[in-house]
């Protein structure tokens, strides 16, 4: 089983005392590479020194979590872009929109938002998108900046079925499935009935949202093997044929 992890923080605090055997369960249990999005500033050397530590393994984004948008936005945002321009990155993220904690800088965070999705269409890269109670405000955002010139992933995707629409109308971006499909009251197995195989990728949101039965722990990229469990019963294929589409699906969303 060939799997890739498209969307995992490695390179936080979490996993400074084990990150060698979190890769090697990774490795064992067939994830063939984990994409790792940055945040702000501040993390772009952590997420830079997990990449030179395991080169053939990790690969890097690079982008302005809307979580991180504060007072100092205007200079996380030249940070990250000048770190963009610089440096070889497979997509731009994580970025996107959420108005779950806090809506003070709504409008900044838009503004951070388009910047970065006008990044992506001049780099010709795809996106990672955060949009936690926001799929209609990101879906606005993406059509104003333009829909033709955008691709990328609905990364950590727990929507209803009219969000789930939105996003396939939008017909170059996928879905990210993590743990939150392995909650029985997520709602996720009953929306995904209505979703093809060939708009989901893979992904864990490590050390967050770690699947049953591992829930409330510590997550890792070598957990994707119950998502892919958990694949295999709502769409009733094999294991192998989950792994293979989905992973698919990531190489051509990244390049791969």
């Amino acid at each position: 089983m060939k799997l890739i992890d498209t969307h995992a923080h490695l390179f936080a605090d979490e996993f400074k005392d084990d990150l060698a055997n979190v890769v090697n369960r990774a490795k064992q249990a067939g994830v063939q590479c984990v994409i790792q999005p940055n945040i702000d500033a501040e993390s772009i050397e952590a997420l830079k020194n997990s990449v030179r530590e395991y080169p053939d393994f990790f690969i890097p984004m690079m982008g302005l979590h809307p979580t991180s948008v504060a007072e100092d936005w205007r200079q996380q945002l030249d940070t990250v872009g000048e770190e963009l321009s610089r440096t070889k990155y497979i997509a731009v993220g994580e970025i996107g929109l959420d108005l779950y904690w806090d809506r003070t800088f709504e409008q900044e965070q838009i503004e951070v938002f388009e910047t970065q999705l006008k990044w992506s269409a001049e780099k010709n890269l795809p996106v990672s998108i955060h949009s936690r109670n926001a799929i209609w405000e990101v879906c606005r955002s993406i059509k104003k900046v333009g829909i033709a010139s955008l691709r990328g992933i609905f990364h950590s995707f727990g929507g209803n079925v009219e969000e789930l629409d939105a996003i396939l109308d939008l017909k170059n971006f996928h879905i990210g499935i993590n743990g939150v499909v392995t909650f029985k009251k997520s709602g996720l197995s009953e929306t995904l009935q209505h979703c093809d195989l060939s708009h989901i990728v893979l992904e864990t949101d490590s050390p967050y949202l770690a699947p049953v039965p591992y829930r409330g722990k510590r997550n890792e990229s070598a957990y994707l093997k119950e998502i892919v469990q958990k694949l295999s019963e709502i769409y009733g294929k094999t294991t192998e044929e989950i792994a293979n589409i989905t992973t698919e699906n990531a190489k051509q969303v990244f390049g791969i």
